[in-house]
């Protein structure tokens, strides 16, 4: 018998497609700059670099302030916030992301809060708080920057763990890809803020990050398969081919603009720009991928195929490092 072509109920996706909006796409965004300003703040506050630290600090709470608006609108209720506080679950990402958020924003509110201490009058009782914030800053900046690596890298844990092919399958590749974008966005914002003479991590930090990225990109977009494939094409090919450009650029500005506050500032906006469309980019291929039936049935097929074969052949000779990885059957979250 000729193999059977793939096929779905009338052509109908077998997967029903994420609802989120944009709002959440943005919410990657703003959240990975939150982390990677922090990480930038933190380095300028042990370093004595307090451009660094005043602009990373500042965009840490506009941006966790940001993404908290896209996360309460997106569930439509405030109180949808507060009642997944009610419990901890280790093993649910979206549990995990909430104690994380919350942790977080609070660290980053009184860090940026320190910021205001050398205007407050020097006598009453502002005057105490002109004496208590910038101690207090301090530790609320570090723990900001120890929870950022968690901040930055768990939204790509969700979307690998929910049933949506692309996301799925780049379980390896989404946490360190949005870690790399996270690093570039919050260096992004240093060579935006800072004079030429502070600017040094932000440097540093935008190559490294820009790597780490343009790399992993690279895995998402070659590496998967057929999977692959809505990565490359459509809005997200054109959105994650902006993200590779801007990358570039913003990675070479940086070590070129060392004596030009201009070509530093240019390089910073193109790095924000890139995270942008980097985070775009992978929403709309895990759409994308939901949305076609083939992205669900062919893989299945293949592993099949796979097990089949490695039951012919016997045990002990094939699956490499405990063999395929099982599909998850839950929804998306």
């Amino acid at each position: 018998m000729p193999p059977a072509e793939f096929t779905s109920y009338y052509g109908r996706p077998i997967l029903k497609a994420p609802v989120w909006k944009w709002d959440i796409a943005a919410y990657l965004f703003t959240g990975g700059l939150a982390a990677g300003s922090s990480l930038l703040a933190a380095g300028g506050q042990l370093t004595g670099r307090p451009a660094l630290r005043r602009a990373g600090r500042v965009t840490a709470l506009a941006a966790i302030g940001a993404s908290a608006y896209f996360l309460v609108h997106d569930l439509g209720r405030p109180d949808r916030f507060h009642h997944m506080l009610r419990v901890a679950k280790p093993t649910s990402p979206m549990s995990m992301g909430t104690w994380i958020l919350t942790a977080y924003g609070p660290a980053a509110g009184v860090a940026a809060v320190a910021e205001a201490a050398p205007w407050l009058p020097e006598r009453g009782v502002l005057g105490l708080g002109r004496r208590l914030l910038p101690p207090a800053g301090r530790a609320a900046g570090l723990l900001a920057a120890a929870t950022a690596p968690a901040l930055a890298t768990y939204t790509g844990v969700l979307l690998a763990d929910t049933a949506v092919p692309s996301w799925h399958e780049a379980y390896r590749q989404l946490p360190a890809l949005f870690a790399g974008s996270a690093l570039a966005s919050g260096a992004g914002v240093g060579l935006l803020a800072a004079p030429g003479d502070q600017a040094g991590p932000a440097r540093r930090m935008a190559v490294a990050g820009a790597a780490l990225e343009l790399w992993n990109a690279h895995r998402v977009e070659t590496g998967l398969g057929l999977l692959s494939e809505p990565y490359r094409t459509g809005t997200p090919g054109r959105l994650l081919r902006a993200a590779r450009a801007l990358a570039v650029a913003g990675a070479v500005g940086a070590l070129a603009g060392r004596r030009s506050r201009a070509v530093s500032a240019v390089s910073g906006a193109a790095l924000l720009a890139a995270s942008l469309a980097l985070r775009f980019g992978v929403y709309h291929a895990g759409v994308a991928s939901a949305r076609d039936p083939k992205y669900t049935v062919v893989p299945q097929r293949e592993r099949v195929r796979r097990r089949e074969s490695r039951d012919v052949r016997g045990p002990g000779t094939g699956g490499g490092q405990g063999g395929p990885r099982p599909d998850f059957e839950t929804p998306g979250p």
